[in-house]
């Protein structure tokens, strides 16, 4: 393998230019070679001060590139599929941002294709399992240091929500992530999810129910449930607390120190994503980078990004009649056990 990953970003918006710096200034064993957007003045103002990368216009010619050894997607999820198609047959090693694809039938289309390959190329950018606390977390789940997990509680709040964000998206742009992040700390697959829509916040935009809460079961019959309220004002806020037999663990919440002055206390809530994981983002970048030189992947696979559209599939289901919605997954695949 390279001693270099020259990477094509594709996608120059908020979460590529993001990465496109990272890479750029703070991941070791490789360069931005190619900066992709359908508007090009932003993929050249994206590769200012890069030396040596290109800004182009379309995903194919990235891929043509024989100075391109990796590719990154950064690009809304729709477009997901074909790049991903079109970078398996290359044969090189892909970041893709979260969601590998908007459904489970699409994303299976790319788990097969993946397969049919032989290994494993592509990483699925669930950043939370390279934050420090979930880290933690998770290690203490493994280790069996309580006992045995029983039950999981998420918060996931914003502090508002952009134009044009749906019910929908509260599942598949939001509780994607605890979706993944219940997976990854229990092991086990999500077999039921169940939507409760209680009393909203009049600070919800038309159409959008918020807050929401969402119950979940797996496999060994952990029960986790999820609080998502996507207009909570104060900032953005993600934490979790886990119940074992013998104690509980909580992570997340308020951030930097809490502090008791003049009649006063308090702290702070970051105000957004990049602020509470941009040190899982950099983590993540390395960890996909390092395993990439030597021909690996070193964090979610397809598999992991199938498995949460299917839970996504459910969530909505379950969003609209209110009911309990069975998890439908294909048999897993060897390469991925």
């Amino acid at each position: 393998m390279t001693e270099t990953l020259r990477v094509a970003v594709i996608g120059a918006g908020r979460m590529g230019a993001d990465h496109i710096q990272r890479i750029s200034k703070r991941i070791h064993g490789a360069e931005v070679a190619a900066v992709v957007d359908v508007d090009l003045a932003r993929a050249q103002a994206a590769i200012e001060g890069i030396p040596g990368a290109v800004a182009l216009a379309d995903a194919d010619e990235a891929l043509n590139n024989g100075d391109v050894n990796a590719v990154l997607i950064a690009t809304p999820g729709f477009l997901h599929e074909d790049i991903l198609l079109k970078a398996l047959t290359r044969d090189i090693p892909i970041l893709c941002e979260k969601p590998l694809t908007p459904d489970a039938a699409s994303s299976w289309k790319i788990v097969e294709a993946e397969v049919a390959l032989g290994h494993q190329r592509i990483q699925v950018g669930f950043m939370r399992r390279f934050d420090a606390e979930y880290a933690t977390l998770g290690s203490i789940i493994r280790n069996h240091e309580l006992g045995e997990l029983l039950m999981l509680h998420h918060q996931h709040r914003n502090p508002s929500t952009p134009e044009g964000f749906t019910n929908e998206m509260l599942i598949n742009d939001s509780v994607v992530h605890e979706f993944d992040a219940i997976r990854f700390f229990t092991g086990e697959e999500i077999t039921s999810v169940q939507v409760r829509l209680g009393k909203a916040t009049k600070n919800a935009p038309s159409g959008q129910h918020d807050p929401q809460h969402v119950l979940l079961e797996t496999e060994s019959g952990v029960l986790a449930d999820v609080e998502i309220y996507v207009n909570a004002k104060f900032g953005y806020e993600v934490a979790t607390q886990a119940s074992f037999e013998d104690g509980i663990v909580s992570i997340g919440g308020d951030k930097g120190p809490y502090t008791r002055s003049s009649g006063r206390w308090g702290g702070n809530v970051t105000p957004g994503f990049e602020e509470r994981f941009g040190a899982a983002y950099d983590v993540e970048i390395q960890s996909w980078v390092d395993a990439a030189l030597k021909g690996g992947v070193g964090g979610p696979s397809a598999w992991d990004g199938y498995a949460t559209a299917a839970c996504c599939e459910a969530g909505v289901e379950a969003q609209k009649n209110g009911e309990k919605v069975a998890v439908k997954l294909a048999p897993k695949p060897d390469l991925y056990k």
